[in-house]
């Protein structure tokens, strides 16, 4: 959990002037949306890190099996497209997942060059660990957030989202 104060590291550095140009420091690169963001971003990716790891998975590893679980068996090609990973990073993720046995893969029989990935019978007990980690998570996450004010963070976080979208010319399926 953080106060809003300032880490130990951050103290010591709040008298140096910025080195390239002299002047006092800046409180946040970009501004202070950016910064928040980026500092709320990062500790709920840890959060997240945490929770999956009682589960027995990697952060992106849900991700994958919920693909899985949504679609049922599909290419390893389309998990890299959905998931917008390297293939590499999908590989090894699809290997540690089949040693776990909640993964399998096999030949297509429509194309024998391609691969099926599907979700095993033995993951649907993990499906449910990843929904109850995630729901606890929401509710860690927006403690002490009203109904109105957990609607309206959707609504702005929405909006910023598009606004990157639209930054990046690269708007992906919300998931």
């Amino acid at each position: 959990m953080t106060t809003g104060r300032a880490t130990p590291a951050e103290d010591a550095c709040t008298d140096v002037p910025d080195a390239c140009t002299g002047a006092p420091p800046t409180a946040a690169l970009g501004g202070p949306a950016g910064h928040a963001v980026t500092r709320v971003a990062r500790l709920h990716r840890i959060a997240a890190g945490k929770a999956l790891k009682g589960v027995g998975l990697y952060p992106g590893q849900e991700l994958l099996m919920t693909h899985l679980w949504d679609r049922g068996a599909v290419r390893q090609t389309e998990l890299i497209r959905a998931l917008e990973l390297d293939p590499s990073t999908v590989t090894k993720m699809l290997q540690r997942l089949e040693q776990t046995g909640h993964v399998h893969r096999r030949p297509d029989p429509a194309d024998r060059r391609a691969v099926l990935v599907e979700a095993t019978d033995d993951s649907c007990a993990l499906h449910t660990a990843v929904e109850t980690a995630w729901g606890r998570l929401e509710e860690r996450t927006l403690a002490g957030l009203d109904p109105a004010e957990r609607d309206e963070l959707v609504r702005l976080l929405s909006k910023v989202e598009e606004n990157l979208c639209q930054e990046t010319m690269d708007c992906p399926d919300r998931r």
